[in-house]
């Protein structure tokens, strides 16, 4: 017969070990697509890395591209959020600094080999959208919407189009690596998206 505090133990101890098996997993998967592309990474390589079985990867996700997927999206959770200031420059500023500062980063190479990835593969290319880009798209939407609300932006835009006027030069120098996305691309974006998106 166990204690009511022995009974409480048993599932967090459990839980533990769930999240660092998980955590292996992910981190495995992330670092073997750093080193030799997403291509290349096969599942029996991550379970091999992160110490587990297959079975254990297969159980929480459907293919290596939702471990990496997973992964990505754990790194870039905050550091792509959107800060709400009241200045639609400044906060744009914030958040799209933040975002060319992981796409020049080696760390967040998985997620241009995703996008590589995703141009041949249909299905991944529908994960991917739904996953790690529409949540971000709408986000963007959404503080542009406020700013229109408050009269910091004009009335009669598409915000589609203004995100991708925003973000777009900024995937294109991470991509075709032209040069690397940094700050100073951010504010000249800004400067000349801004000199279309003022109220008159």
């Amino acid at each position: 017969m166990t204690t009511p505090n022995e009974g409480r133990t048993a599932a967090p101890k459990q839980d533990r070990r769930s999240e660092r098996a998980r955590q292996a997993i992910i981190d495995s998967a992330l670092d073997l697509c750093r080193e030799q592309g997403l291509a290349r990474t096969t599942v029996e390589e991550i379970a091999k890395r992160a110490g587990v079985g297959k079975q254990t990867i297969y159980r929480w996700w459907p293919s290596k591209v939702a471990v990496v997927e997973e992964g990505i999206n754990e790194l870039a959770s905050t550091a792509t959020d959107f800060p709400d200031t009241g200045d639609i420059v400044a906060d744009l500023r914030t958040q799209m600094v933040g975002v060319a500062t992981i796409l020049s980063s080696p760390s967040f190479a998985p997620y241009l080999s995703l996008i590589g990835a995703a141009q041949d593969d249909p299905e991944l290319a529908r994960s991917f959208l739904d996953g790690l880009v529409k949540p971000r798209v709408a986000a963007a939407r959404e503080r542009l919407r406020r700013a229109g609300e408050q009269g910091q932006i004009r009335a009669d835009v598409d915000l589609d189009d203004v995100v991708e006027l925003l973000y777009g030069p900024i995937y294109y120098r991470a991509l075709l690596h032209t040069r690397p996305p940094t700050p100073g691309q951010v504010d000249e974006i800004l400067r000349l998206v801004f000199a279309g998106l003022a109220p008159a």
